[in-house]
């Protein structure tokens, strides 16, 4: 929900991006309450869609190189620990929403449908007719287990949900990569 005000290792590997985002709520929030600015702040919950670098080193963006490269797709850990993914359209459209609101937020904007890595893994395997399969790599210190938001608010107070799943995401995402990679 976005009561949830964080935990997270402060000096760990991931410590600059979980702490940058709390400095940034804090920030937006204190400019605010300083010189009386309308501000909006969206919570974003792994975004994906046409136009991702390919490079760019996101679960979405890595799987689907490595699958139109033919290559086995890595997974950190086992696979068990699952993401919520949401499509860039209906993000887009939450961002709207929370704009043309009275809301400042924070407001969760992303997809509540949870998947595992493998379940992802296999389904980019499967969209892109991969055949190499997955390696497994040691999961990276501070990982969360878990990422799901909870979007009531965003129903409650500015009607949006998103509409895209997963597959048909992945389809119109993975014929982007296509393009640019030239496969």
């Amino acid at each position: 929900t976005e009561e949830y005000w964080g935990n997270v290792n402060p000096i760990g590997l991931r410590s600059m991006y979980d702490e940058a985002k709390r400095f940034s709520e804090a920030l937006t929030f204190a400019y605010h309450r300083r010189h009386g600015v309308a501000i909006r702040v969206v919570r974003i919950f792994n975004t994906y869609g046409p136009r991702m670098q390919p490079d760019d080193g996101r679960v979405v963006s890595n799987f689907i190189t490595q699958a139109l490269r033919g290559e086995a797709l890595t997974i950190y850990g086992d696979g068990s620990q699952t993401r919520s993914f949401c499509y860039v359209e209906d993000e887009v459209r939450g961002f709207l929403a929370l704009l043309d609101s009275g809301q400042s937020g924070p407001i969760n904007i992303g997809n509540p449908g949870e998947f595992t890595m493998l379940e992802l893994a296999d389904l980019v395997n499967e969209l892109t007719g991969n055949t190499a399969g997955i390696v497994f790599e040691p999961l990276p210190s501070d990982d969360p287990k878990q990422r799901k938001p909870d979007i009531s608010l965003a129903e409650d107070l500015l009607g949006w949900s998103p509409v895209i799943d997963l597959r048909t995401g992945l389809e119109r995402t993975i014929a982007s990569f296509v393009a640019v990679l030239g496969v």
